[in-house]
């Protein structure tokens, strides 16, 4: 187990810094200077060149990719153009948590949904609780967000009135219903396919038809057996889609008009922002590492197989 700890250690750690070169390189890659958004495009070019100056615009990439790194190191992740006094750590960690409430939202809602409903569903092959997980896998794929957000408003709250409208700061935590399961209906999708192969693939193994043997129901034998070794395929696609799952919270936070990760970077683009724009994302890039790090600890725990391996 420790060679396996260690070597996922480097791991993550080697893909942190590449995170953190690419975010820098693509950043800077974006059209539109930052000097020129800020003072406007009348501001004269002795006015422009010491705003650069100030911004460290002018300096050598390498230079700028040093000063970049400090700012990770430090912790401060730089200091916004459009708020000097501010560091990106502060702007970051004002919204944070509501983006963090709308993942892990939609997350709970994901699996509440797909494990249960896989489970049923590979017991019962072909009958109508199947189709129905099917036709709810289907769905949750073939919906894009952009499209499944302002339905589900249009029904649920402009229709039928039961949850807040967007916007709504009074709504509490009914005001996350709506986006949780606008982002959280392709993990749920997924997750039920998952789900229903790796358990129809476990029941038809040795081990489950032994415990049937033994005198076991075929709900407990594919609890108690079959469950576990099915998911391990399953926390696996999990927490693949969990960056899929950050991405559509940009999409949902500007539908719901609501604060968060999604709406800074969104903000930071338009303005340039360059330093709040990278450090959003470089902590969305964290966070999925720091996951997909998670993960492989606990499929090691899951399946001895994958520490042997």
């Amino acid at each position: 187990m420790g060679r396996y700890l260690a070597g996922r250690t480097l791991r993550a750690l080697l893909t942190v810094v590449a995170v953190v070169t690419l975010v820098f390189v693509m950043v800077r890659a974006l059209p539109g200077d930052p000097a020129v958004l800020i003072l406007g495009e009348s501001a004269s070019p002795e006015d422009l060149a010491e705003m650069r100056t100030r911004l460290h615009l002018d300096a050598s990439l390498f230079d700028q990719y040093l000063l970049f790194l400090g700012d990770v190191v430090d912790g401060s992740l730089g200091r916004s153009f459009r708020a000097p006094d501010q560091t990106v750590r502060s702007r970051v960690a004002e919204v944070l948590p509501d983006t963090a409430a709308l993942a892990l939202t939609a997350t709970l809602f994901a699996w509440c949904l797909a494990i249960p409903l896989g489970v049923v569903a590979a017991m019962n092959r072909d009958r109508p609780i199947d189709l129905l997980a099917r036709g709810v896998a289907l769905s949750g794929v073939a919906l894009p967000t952009i499209w499944l957000g302002p339905l589900l408003v249009l029904c649920f709250a402009v229709e039928l009135r039961v949850l807040p409208m967007p916007g709504d700061d009074e709504g509490g935590v009914f005001a996350l219903v709506l986006p949780a399961l606008t982002i959280g209906a392709a993990l749920a999708a997924a997750l039920t396919r998952q789900t229903r192969g790796a358990m129809i693939e476990a029941l038809g193994e040795p081990y489950v038809a032994a415990a049937r043997a033994r005198g076991l129901s075929v709900r407990r034998a594919a609890v108690v057996h079959g469950l576990r070794n099915a998911l391990v395929p399953v926390v696996t696609v999990g927490a693949s889609q969990l960056g899929a799952l950050l991405g559509g919270a940009v999409i949902a936070e500007k539908i719901y008009e609501r604060q968060g990760l999604g709406t800074l970077m969104l903000e930071a683009f338009a303005a340039r922002d360059v330093p709040v724009l990278q450090g959003a994302v470089l902590v969305i890039a964290f966070v999925y590492v720091g996951i997909q790090f998670a993960l492989d600890l606990a499929l090691a725990a899951l399946d001895p197989r994958v520490r042997l391996s």
